[in-house]
């Protein structure tokens, strides 16, 4: 994202609660502060281990937050101003670069490149990714983070990276693609660019090739409330997606069920918990998490 959100006051509100007869969240539920003093958070991924790691972009940090000492602590610096972070199938964890690359994270804290370059040109700026049971990789690559005399492609892309390293670019009409995530049976895939709001959504196949790109959903274009960007999905094929409005949440046929609102800006998401109902929230210096009434989905 591009980092020009004003300051943040943490107020929340909720609007158009339900849907039917299932209320996602309580009335009186109110979302906990679990780590302060950050520049620009992004990227959360609940470890498998236990544990919150989340990207702060212009701190050059990755943070680990553990739940049993509630405090964050550097865990890679630097990272490349990583932004999204995710799990390869083999558990790895996965970055995503403003540097113009993603990396996965070997066992000692390295970064090791996974790829850098689209047809002997520099990626702009890896942005978000989400991965396949297959073992592709998904993910946007938008100017956020390149400077103008340091970028070598001319568009923004969405890029599917095949289990064995080859490079494909599957989309390019967006102006900012950033958010991207799977659905819980891995046929549809859902990107969203920043600049519109627009919610694009592909069919996928067995081997994780894109098919039908087509109009999903809005959250609107980018405002003073923020921008389109981390989104996740739930058992049931609800999206949810950060935007001007807070966090938006649509059913499956693309109908917007209600906003999720803060007086601040926010800009990923991630579930956790026994059952996937807990969702961890970055945004600009802070992160905090919310409880759900519903089962969230995340890979393995």
């Amino acid at each position: 994202m591009r980092l020009i959100y004003p300051a943040l006051i943490c107020i929340f509100m909720i609007s158009a609660c339900e849907e039917g007869d299932i209320q996602l969240i309580d009335d009186e539920a109110e979302p906990e502060i679990i780590s302060t003093g950050h520049e620009f958070t992004e990227g959360p991924f609940w470890h498998p281990d236990g544990y919150l790691l989340f990207s702060d972009i212009p701190a050059d940090r990755v943070y680990r937050w553990d739940p049993q000492t509630e405090s964050s602590e550097v865990h890679i610096e630097p990272s490349g101003n990583s932004n999204g972070i995710q799990a390869d199938i083999d558990g790895s964890v996965i970055l995503c670069q403003h540097a113009g690359r993603l990396s996965r994270v070997t066992n000692d804290h390295e970064l090791e490149v996974i790829v850098d370059n689209y047809e002997g040109n520099r990626l702009n700026s890896p942005n978000d990714l989400t991965v396949h049971s297959n073992g592709t990789i998904f993910f946007t690559d938008p100017p956020f983070g390149v400077d103008d005399e340091d970028r070598e492609l001319d568009f923004s892309g969405v890029y599917q990276l095949t289990p064995d390293g080859e490079l494909n670019l599957v989309y390019e009409e967006f102006d900012y693609p950033n958010g991207i995530v799977l659905n819980a049976d891995e046929t549809l895939l859902y990107v969203n660019d920043s600049e519109t709001g627009d919610i694009t959504v592909f069919d996928v196949d067995a081997n994780g090739d894109l098919f039908s790109p087509r109009h999903f959903a809005s959250v609107g274009p980018w405002g003073d409330g923020g921008a389109a960007d981390g989104m996740v999905v739930d058992m049931d094929g609800r999206l949810y997606s950060t935007g001007p409005s807070g966090l938006s949440v649509f059913d499956v046929t693309g109908d917007h069920i209600q906003d999720i609102e803060f007086d601040q800006s926010i800009t990923n998401v991630e579930w956790s918990g026994e059952d996937n109902s807990l969702l961890y929230i970055t945004s600009r210096d802070l992160v905090y998490r919310l409880q759900f009434n519903i089962q969230g989905f995340k890979p393995r």
